[in-house]
């Protein structure tokens, strides 16, 4: 039995239960850990199968994925392919957008308990880590890629980070196994491909070892980033608030940075957010500091963080609302302009219908029981409704006149028209 067989063979038996799929790309790498697995019988019984991903990034691709689909069914291996589409205006690079849609792919694609088995190796492991000290990374960074971690209902999986890429490359040549050249994987523009072609060369020429030193840096890197997570997390149960998933503002930047940061980060992918980068972080923390009655709100590609009432409100970008929309409403399920909607609680039909628009200032209403008049403006202040929210909180007009706001307040004609339908609206906000 071979070297990377016999890898495998013992990686599965640390991981006895759950099915088995591979990222299967195509290219030398995961066609060796793919053909590996099928030749052992143990991996066919764990349900093994593969995923590949078709960007659609080149014009080849089509042919990629039949080329997978086909070497897959000689191997005896199911194969399924997944076609995303990258967006290109995310504004962190197309790398990272090809990224972003390829893992949330996989995440959707994954059964419960189920391991995605991806075939990362020692150099690859050796680029991340540089990658990340030229981005100024923490230890958490510097640790490198971690051998698993939870991915939608399973768990992606590194078992080949402690394997040579020769290795692999050398189980390819054995095999003579047909994969696909990829020619962006020479591309010296890519900062992964500049660092594997010109700097990790040069590097190991004069220092031998230079590969097996980086790795065994990432090793102790992570190892202290595990035990700083130990500290990090207690504290982040105490200044969540699980009801409105925010964070104390003032007690997370009281943290030393090292808890600081890696508690925020996870805060943030926690809710599918990408994390600030260094000037980004900082700019969030000068912000914590603002005079009360400021609303900073720092952005960044793909996330926006508010300061708000002494919290941390993480969102994803919000989409901009045209104030003049309107629409008719007899209480059917209405889909609002920043992706909330808006519906009757129990399944009901009004009486006459009402206009729906969103607040253009100076609304004024006197909620039911209240004996004066307020201003919208107050009513949302004294509510404590998130600012980002009012701008596309549905009014609720009969005719000119507004005898709702969302689900917060009605007059007394708007309750007695609820009344007689036997339901009161229901807003849920996109946000």
């Amino acid at each position: 039995m071979n070297k990377l067989s016999e890898v495998l063979q013992q990686a599965l038996r640390t991981r006895p239960q759950g099915t088995l799929c591979v990222a299967y790309s195509g290219g030398p790498d995961s066609t060796a850990l793919l053909h590996a697995l099928a030749q052992l019988p143990e991996a066919h019984a764990r349900g093994l199968r593969a995923l590949h991903v078709d960007h659609g990034l080149h014009p080849d691709s089509r042919q990629w994925s039949e080329h997978c689909r086909q070497l897959a069914k000689e191997w005896r291996v199911p194969c399924l392919v997944l076609r995303v589409e990258v967006d290109h205006a995310q504004g962190y690079g197309l790398e990272a957008a090809a990224r972003d849609a390829r893992y949330h792919a996989f995440a959707m694609s994954l059964a419960s308990g189920e391991y995605l088995l991806l075939g990362h190796h020692r150099d690859d492991q050796a680029e991340t880590v540089l990658l990340k000290l030229l981005r100024g990374a923490g230890p958490e960074g510097l640790g490198g890629m971690r051998a698993s971690r939870a991915l939608g209902q399973g768990t992606l999986w590194r078992p080949l980070l402690d394997v040579p890429r020769h290795l692999l490359r050398q189980y390819v040549d054995t095999h003579e196994l047909p994969c696909i050249d990829d020619p962006s994987n020479a591309d010296s523009r890519l900062s992964r491909n500049f660092l594997r072609h010109e700097i990790l060369p040069r590097l190991s020429q004069h220092w031998p070892q230079a590969v097996e030193s980086i790795v065994h840096s990432a090793s102790l890197s992570r190892s202290a980033t595990e035990t700083l997570e130990r500290q990090w997390r207690t504290v982040q149960v105490e200044i969540l608030d699980a009801a409105t998933g925010s964070l104390d503002a003032a007690r997370w930047l009281a943290l030393a940075p090292a808890l600081r940061h890696p508690l925020l980060d996870d805060w943030l992918h926690a809710r599918g957010l990408p994390a600030p980068t260094t000037s980004q972080r900082e700019q969030i923390e000068r912000q914590c500091l603002a005079r009360d009655g400021q609303l900073p709100c720092v952005r960044w590609a793909g996330a926006e963080l508010h300061i708000w009432k002494g919290r941390l409100w993480a969102l994803p970008p919000q989409r901009h609302v045209d104030p003049l929309w309107r629409a008719s409403w007899l209480g059917e399920p209405l889909a609002l302009p920043d992706g909330g909607s808006l519906l009757l609680e129990a399944p009901a039909q009004l009486d006459q219908p009402l206009t729906v628009r969103l607040r253009q200032g100076g609304e004024h209403i006197r909620p039911a029981g209240d004996a004066h008049t307020r201003e919208l403006r107050d009513l949302f202040q004294q509510s404590s409704m998130p600012p980002w929210r009012r701008a596309a909180c549905p009014l609720l007009y009969a005719g000119e006149e507004l005898i709702g706001v969302g689900d917060r307040w009605l007059t007394e004609k708007g309750t007695v028209l609820f009344d007689a339908a036997g339901a009161r609206p229901r807003w849920h906000s996109a946000f």
